[in-house]
């Protein structure tokens, strides 16, 4: 169902759009920048120039990339047959979960989605940016195999997606605090997490090693996630990093009874927060870094109380779980991260989903109820992983192999468009606006055919990242990932329209970028704008927007060259409400 919208070429039929057509937009771009138009044999000669100055191996890569894969080669998924299956059999255990649920209220789910929109997905969750022109034709070269996870395969060996999935754990774990810059780097936690889970260590080993973290904060990046606590002439805060363990890992916001008992039915009181908070009054810093000191213990005044007391330190449930011996913070560490202590595993679980669907299991992504009632999905994805040792990579692939990931966002008949109460149950995916960093990368990514990775030149990564920090900071940093739909605001809208992130990145330029190129390169209308939608949204235009944009294209003045053109194609896609979701 194609729905009229400012770049609404698709998808959102769910949505309220007051925005202009795609196709109004487009024309009055191509009206505003024929001014002032250059001979067209001056535009030859200087193409001519450019395209020679480029190279002819860059040509005929670019050109290649322009049409289709020819033929399909065979291929494997990148992972022995018997670990996909069991794979596949845990997701099929997941959909019998939610194929119960739907089950009283009639829902239908809606119905698969295609390659493309999967890919564009993944590669959203996992990269922070759209998939390039060449990952696209790289994936339309493979046949008989679950493309799915062959496409996982690609994105979990690839920095980008542990560079990624990094940046967004830290921001769980250390928010985005500048902290004390003597003792603290953020940078370094980032690298460190990166490095771990590129090498798919296992989750219960990277929450122990922050936890019991010791030594210097650059030699021993984990101790960050302590030393950003760190207040001068007092040391690291325990009650600050109680809060962080509580909800970073067990799912559980204890920190709300710090001054207080709970209320409102909060089974939590205000002794349980500081119990947990005394397994960090032993910590401290000295000249060879983070220690355990244990002539210290951690003092408090509770609420009523003239004086502080010393706080025996207690973990708020399941304490059969804690070991008998060692330091305070590593049989903390020991208990949090317990097979048993079945809140961790729930949490990650949930922090993962809501990375894969921009949208969690239980919100808010940091408060589980500790005894449920738990959604569908939860708790076989929680035994799941502890069966496996709190395989990472394991529990994205599987999430990923559900029906209720792979699902479209819009019904299959147009009559009975989705409901909230479908997309509520998780019987269609959900339509999520794109988080800022989301929306640099992909207009970056989107603006060149091939691959920005960490193949790519390091100036040409330094300014992505440098574009992306700057872009957000404008945009609005929410800081931790809270998952909330706070929804777009005009500022933001204007700054798509009309900053720079996305002129930039379509003007003509055939050095840089992918709207030129394409424009000068292609060897018809009709494949300039194909490739042009394959850039932008992952997808071939319908019928109607070729045949449509072909005309456009077509129809320009002599004087105007396809490449001009190109760059308002861009910059109309660019601005759209398809571009600017996931779906």
């Amino acid at each position: 169902m194609k729905v009229a919208g400012f770049g609404i070429v698709a998808k959102f039929a769910r949505k309220p759009l007051l925005e202009p057509c795609v196709k109004d937009s487009f024309k009055r771009r191509l009206v505003m920048n024929s001014a002032s138009p250059s001979p067209s044999w001056l535009l030859r000669l200087r193409y001519a120039v450019i395209l020679a100055g480029i190279g002819a191996s860059a040509v005929c890569g670019v050109v290649e990339l322009l049409r289709p894969p020819v033929g399909k080669a065979a291929s494997d998924v990148g992972m022995p047959q018997a670990k996909l299956e069991d794979v596949l059999q845990a997701a099929r255990k997941v959909n019998a979960d939610f194929e119960q649920s739907w089950a009283p209220n009639q829902i239908q789910p809606t119905p698969k989605a295609d390659a493309l929109t999967l890919m564009r997905r993944l590669s959203l969750a996992l990269t922070g940016s759209i998939p390039s022109l060449q990952e696209i034709r790289a994936l339309e070269s493979v046949q008989g195999v679950d493309i799915t996870q062959w496409w996982l395969t690609q994105l979990l060996a690839d920095r980008r997606t542990s560079d990624y999935l990094a940046e967004r754990l830290v921001r769980v774990y250390v928010g985005i605090e500048t902290g004390p810059f003597l003792i603290y780097r953020r940078r370094r936690l980032v690298e460190w997490l990166s490095e771990a889970m590129q090498k798919n260590r296992p989750y219960d080993q990277i929450a122990r090693a922050l936890i019991d973290a010791k030594g210097v904060w650059t030699t021993s990046p984990e101790v960050n996630f302590i030393s950003v606590t760190n207040v001068a002439k007092k040391g690291p805060d325990e009650a600050k990093l109680a809060a962080r363990v509580s909800r970073a890992f067990l799912g559980v916001q204890m920190d709300c009874v710090q001054c207080h008992d709970g209320k409102l039915g909060s089974p939590w009181q205000q002794t349980d927060f500081h119990k947990l908070s005394a397994y960090f009054g032993q910590t401290d810093f000295a000249l060879n870094g983070l220690r355990d000191d244990p002539q210290q213990s951690y003092q408090f005044r509770y609420l009523g109380k003239t004086e502080e007391e010393s706080v025996p330190a207690m973990v708020p449930w399941k304490p059969e779980l804690l070991p008998e011996k060692g330091t305070p913070r590593a049989r903390l560490a020991n208990w949090v991260t317990a097979k048993e202590n079945k809140p961790f595993a729930r949490t990650l679980v949930n922090r993962i989903w809501a990375l894969l669907f921009n949208r969690p299991l239980i919100a808010p992504v940091d408060d589980i109820p500790l005894e449920g009632p738990f959604p569908a999905g939860l708790e076989a994805l929680a035994d799941d992983l502890i069966a496996h040792d709190y395989d990472l990579q394991r529990l994205i692939r599987v999430i990923a192999a559900t029906r209720v990931f792979q699902q479209s966002s819009q019904s299959a008949d147009p009559v009975h468009p989705v409901t909230q109460d479908a997309e509520k149950a998780w019987a269609a995916f959900p339509v999520t606006r794109l988080r800022p960093e989301q929306m640099a990368g992909s207009v970056i990514q989107a603006s060149s055919l091939s691959t920005i990775d960490a193949e790519t030149h390091v100036l040409l990564r330094i300014k992505r990242d440098l574009d992306v920090d700057k872009f957000v900071k404008r945009y609005g940093d929410s800081g931790e990932d809270t998952f909330d739909d706070a929804g777009g605001t005009i500022p933001q809208r204007l700054l798509l329209m009309n900053g720079n992130m996305i002129t930039e990145n379509t003007k003509n330029n055939p050095l840089v970028n992918a709207s030129t190129r394409i424009g000068i390169l292609a060897p018809d209308n009709a494949t300039a704008v194909e490739a042009a939608y394959l850039a932008v949204f992952t997808r071939r235009p319908s019928v109607d927007e070729a045949s449509h944009f072909t005309a456009l294209l077509a129809s320009g003045k002599s004087h105007q060259s396809r490449s001009n053109a190109m760059t308002d194609l861009y910059w109309t896609l660019m601005n759209a409400t398809e571009f600017s979701w996931n779906h």
